[in-house]
This record gives structure tokens, sequence and C-alpha cells, in this order.
């Protein structure tokens, strides 16, 4: 603690800190303060501390360290000369291993919402040098957070339309199959009873309600009404876990297939599925707003630039929520998804070695092979999986990648559907055709 006169013209403080993967090794931990600290009045406590907290510990932070600089019982923000606070680096396995994929953003911890903030706050960092030096013009508790690298702004503008293309075709597609699929059951066409049909053609009119608000979020953030981008916001959420319910429930179906082959009938299937695949993401909605009814409405993405507009959408503003209910059930489908392809493709694998055949046989039945493990890829969402390897090495590639793949799953899907619609007409159509010549013969 230290405390202002009538002279003071600033303050410089030194801290010795120890690295916490290095505890052999000190470093220095530097605070410079503003003489205009004065102007809040003479004989002020100034606040200095260094937490190494849980509550301030996610795994972005620096060494897990947070520094706080108050001045006591009064809110100091606005100066003119910045706060400036030199965080030392020092070289660790573990940064190591990360080499260059990683930046460095000085931000506050706002204890009304529990969360990092960068507003008035800069970085000066060049990659290579030994310190991140954070200049504030406000006096809080500040810490250095490890995160992603920042796109360049044209890899953003290319990933938005990439996006924007992708997902408007999907959803022309999506509409279009979902459509001929009502009109077909209308006329009572043959072949289209099939469970696994069904189950296509829910997963369909999920992603139709994904793409949709996808399409809206951004727009509707612009909005002055915050109503309308709840609304989007709350759709989104509950058509993204729709989305992946469905996806876990065709791996689910296509387990009872591999593994239960002659035993697979269960009462009121499909009614019991559509309760899951749309009654859960509804159920996480519900309980998401009775804990926070402010959970969602507008976002602030984070620009890779400075001194550039920031990107609003309308999604689920509750980091906690947002971990658990996206991050967290995303990745468990993708496990079981995983599991289930790789058990496809080892059933696979091993009827096209038991078939045997010629050559150009083999081959042919190879490339069918080959396109089912991928439609079926598409029909689980594995390549949703992607998003996790876009932290490593081939972080923008990735992404490109991922933006491809995920805005057209809706295009791939409806290919499939519509495939597995011509196959079940023809094997319908082959049926009676069979009963109606053995009648005959008979």
């Amino acid at each position: 603690m230290f405390q202002t006169d009538e002279n003071f013209t600033g303050l410089n403080i030194s801290e010795e800190v120890t690295s916490d993967c290095l505890n052999e090794t000190s470093m220095n931990l530097e605070v410079k303060l503003p003489g205009e600290v004065l102007v809040y009045g003479e004989n002020n406590n100034i606040v200095f501390c260094m937490i190494t907290s849980n509550v301030f510990k996610p795994l972005t932070v620096l060494y897990g360290r947070v520094v706080g600089v108050t001045v006591s019982n009064k809110t100091i923000s606005g100066l003119q000369e910045p706060v400036n606070i030199t965080f030392p680096l020092q070289p660790c396995p573990v940064n190591q291993s990360m080499g260059t994929n990683v930046s460095f953003s000085c931000q506050f911890f706002n204890f009304s919402d529990n969360n990092y903030h960068s507003e008035g706050c800069s970085t000066h960092y060049e990659q290579g040098q030994d310190r991140v030096l954070c200049s504030c013009n406000h006096l809080t508790y500040f810490a250095v957070l490890m995160i992603s690298p920042p796109l360049a702004m044209n890899d953003e503008v290319a990933l938005s339309y990439i996006s924007l293309i992708g997902c408007s075709v999907s959803l022309l597609f999506l509409i279009f199959t979902v459509g001929l699929y009502i009109r077909q059951r209308l006329r009572r066409v043959t072949g289209l009873a099939d469970v696994s049909l069904k189950l296509h053609i829910n997963l369909a009119v999920a992603l139709i309600l994904l793409n949709l608000h996808f399409l809206l979020m951004k727009q509707v953030s612009s909005m002055v009404s915050s109503g309308a981008c709840i609304y989007v916001g709350l759709l989104l959420h509950y058509s993204l876990l729709a989305t992946f319910s469905w996806m876990a429930i065709e791996g689910f179906h296509l387990y009872l297939l591999l593994v239960r082959i002659f035993n697979i009938y269960i009462s009121r299937y499909l009614l019991k599925l559509c309760l899951v695949g749309w009654g859960f993401p509804a159920v996480i909605v519900i309980i998401v707003v009775i804990i926070n009814r402010e959970a969602y409405g507008p976002v602030t993405l984070p620009s890779s630039e400075v001194n550039t507009t920031t990107t609003k959408i309308c999604y689920l503003s509750d980091e906690v929520a947002k971990v658990v209910t996206t991050v967290g059930f995303v990745s468990l489908v993708l496990l079981f998804n995983l599991g289930i392809l790789g058990m496809a493709a080892r059933r696979v694998l091993s009827m096209s070695v038991a078939q045997g055949g010629t050559v150009d046989v083999a081959r042919g039945r190879v490339k069918r092979d080959l396109y089912t493990l991928l439609g079926i890829s598409c029909l689980l969402g594995v390549t949703w999986g992607l998003v996790f390897f876009s932290f490593v090495q081939l972080a923008t590639p990735g992404l490109y990648l991922f933006c491809v793949l995920n805005s057209l799953q809706g295009f791939f899907i409806c290919v499939w559907i519509l495939v597995s619609m011509r196959k079940s007409s023809n094997r319908c159509t082959e049926s009676v055709t069979h009963s109606v010549t053995h009648s005959t013969k008979t």
C-alpha cells in the first residue's frame, strides 16, 4: 500500500514473481502510475496486489496471475496518461509448445459480469520479445490473456462470404428436399416410410432452422429493438442443439443397424427419437433462460484488427452456459459419432474383403464404399470436429476447411436424402412388380 501527497508525481512499483513452470527463475513485474492520479485527491491509499486465485484463473491467463492497482474507495478512469504494467515473459515448456500460435491481450476483470474486457487497454508486444506492456486509462485488476492468433482482415472477409454463400445454398436445397418429401408423402408415393429416411428429414429441418437463424443473426443484431435479437439468439442456440441432437440420433440409429441387426424393434421408436431430438434442446434452452433471463442477446465478437468496426451477432452471451451447452454438448456428440463412424468403416471394409471378386469389381466396390462413408460422415457431422484443429499449427487453413464443409453440410445431406428416396422408391417398385408377376404365374 502506498500513500499520495501534494508532491506526488507518479509511482513505480516493481514486484518479483516466480514462473509456475520454472520455480527457480524469478522475474520482475513493473507498474508505472502517472502523477495524474493526484487529481483525485491527496492522501489517498494506492493499493497494489498480485492475486493467484481460481476465481481469476482461467486457463488463458498468463501465469495465472492478476495484478490489482486501485485507489481506496475511488474509481479512477479516463486517465490522459496511461497506467503502464509490464508483464515479463519467461521461457516455459508450455509457451514454447505453443510457438507462434498464441497472442497476448491486455484485459481487465469486470466484477459486474465476472468476465475479462479489453476496453481502455492497449497491448504492446511483438513476436520474440521477453515482455508484454499493458497501457490502460483506468485502475482495476489487470491480466494478460493468451488467445488464439488473430486472423487477417482479408481472411475474415473471405470466411464471412464463404459462410454466407454456403449456408444460403444449403438452405435452398434443404427447403427443396423437405418440400419434395412432403409432396411425395401427400401423393402416397411408396418407399418413403423408411425410418432412416424420416430421421434424415428431421435432421434436414433442424439444419433449415440453423442456417436460417445463422443468416439472420448479424443483420438482426444491428436493429434498435433488442427483442428481435433475443428471439434470434435463442432460436439459433436451440437449432444448433437440435441439429447436434439429430446427428447423435443418426449415430444411435446407425449403431442399432450395425450391432442389433436382427432385433431392432422398439415400440414407438420414431416418436421417442423425436421427443429426444426436439425436446432435449428445448429443455436446455429453458434451463438457461430460468438461470439467466439476459443470457440471449447481442454478442460482440473480437476483431482481429485495431480500430475496426466491431462485429455483433445474436447468440448466447453467458460464457458459462455457452461452454457447457455448446462446447461440451457438441464435443460429446462428436466423440460418440466418431466412434460410430469408425465402427461403420470397419464393418464396410470387412464386408468388402469378404465379397472378393475381380479387380474391376473390387475397384468399383471401393469407390461405392468411399461414397457411403463420406455420406455417413455428413450425417454424423464429423466435419464439425475441424474447429478443434483450428487452434494448432494450421489454424487458418483449418478454418477455411471448416467453413466450406460445414456451411455446405445441408447441401451434402440433401444429395444423400434424394439418393435415399430414389433407392427406397425403386426397391418398393421392384417389390410390387415381383408380387404382381408371382400372382400372375400362380
